[in-house]
């Protein structure tokens, strides 16, 4: 089992910046892969950015990339996501989630956090 703890979400203007934070717990978390994803209105969920524990295998979605930065702290078992230059579409509920190395499936999420951009 893994337990995702999502933090850090906010209202913001366009242009700024926030950091979400996801702590995870478990035995075995070296056994997955971290993830963010976001759900925005009437949207549907679409995968955001990931992370290996080890720092390596990152991947961006095309429209966060040069905004958003993924990144661990294998001491504190948190996985990070700055996001800079917010816009207006960014807002949505942002997921944390844990990928299977094995399955390739993603198991395991947390609760969500909501980023809110104004114009």
């Amino acid at each position: 089992q893994v337990q995702l703890v999502e933090s850090g979400g906010g209202l913001v203007q366009a242009g700024g910046s926030l950091r979400l934070s996801c702590v995870a717990s478990g035995r075995t978390l070296s056994s997955y892969r971290m993830g963010w994803f976001r759900q925005g209105p009437g949207k549907e969920r679409e995968s955001v950015a990931a992370i290996s524990w080890s720092g390596g295998n990152t991947y961006y979605a095309d429209s966060v990339k040069a905004r958003f930065t993924i990144s661990t702290d294998n001491a504190k078992n948190t996985v990070y996501l700055q996001m800079n230059s917010l816009k207006p579409e960014d807002t949505a509920v942002y997921y944390c989630a844990a990928q299977s190395l094995l399955s390739g499936r993603w198991p395991y999420w947390g609760q969500g956090t909501q980023v809110t951009v104004s114009s």
